[in-house]
């Protein structure tokens, strides 16, 4: 399904675009999913879809070289997340208050609840579940994370998600024998995210059970 969908999808860029517009357009909608919530409202071409795809079309061809493909989106999406995180830190509260729509301000409430909860790990874990990827470095800059804890988590996270999926998805491509491991890597890494989000969603039930809230 993923090789039938997403990567013909986004193979058809590449015919259209070229090799460095190609490059381009990926980088910039992985920085711009964070850095200006665009990831709210087309999650699907600014995360793991859009990598894994990106990644398999440089396992296709030769036009595209995937460490830099790879490490582009590493820094794209550094970047993307210190922007989002400066934004919430200059304007505080009022900026993620200006984000209408009840589903937006609904999911601002539950990753504070899961900021709170995995402190700096929430910028890592987050990374990996597309609600939490676009508000949480918003929501660590409102709530005073400090600049160099937050990038730490910042590089980490951008680095084993952004780098990792993208390379699997070339794995997955362009070498049979290690195709296998490659979706089975890209199965825990899903299932991985899930199992946080169960568990922040568990631990924050429990916390405001004894005050009914």
């Amino acid at each position: 399904m993923i090789r039938t969908t997403v990567s013909d999808d986004v193979a058809g860029w590449l015919d259209v675009l070229g090799p460095l517009t190609f490059y381009l357009v990926v980088w910039g909608l992985v920085f711009v999913g964070t850095a200006f919530f665009v990831g709210v409202f087309i999650p699907f071409l600014t995360g793991d879809g859009l990598l894994f795809g990106a990644g398999i079309v440089a396992g296709t061809t030769d036009r595209i070289d995937i460490w830099v493909l790879a490490i582009g989106v590493g820094i794209a999406a550094v970047a993307g997340d210190q922007v989002a995180f400066l934004l919430g830190r200059r304007y505080g509260r009022p900026y993620l208050s200006s984000r209408k729509g009840r589903w937006v301000q609904a999911t601002v409430v539950r990753t504070e609840r899961f900021y709170d909860l995995f402190g700096w790990w929430s910028v890592v874990i987050g990374r990996y579940m597309p609600w939490a990827r676009v508000f949480v470095p918003v929501i660590a800059g409102v709530a005073g994370m400090p600049y160099l804890r937050f990038l730490t988590a910042n590089i980490f996270g951008a680095v084993s998600w952004g780098m990792l999926i993208t390379v699997l998805g070339y794995f997955a491509a362009s070498d049979p024998s290690v195709r296998p491991i490659a979706y089975v890597v890209a199965a825990v890494v899903i299932a991985a995210s899930v199992v946080a989000g169960i568990r922040a969603w568990r631990q924050d039930r429990a916390g405001r059970a004894p005050t009914g809230a």
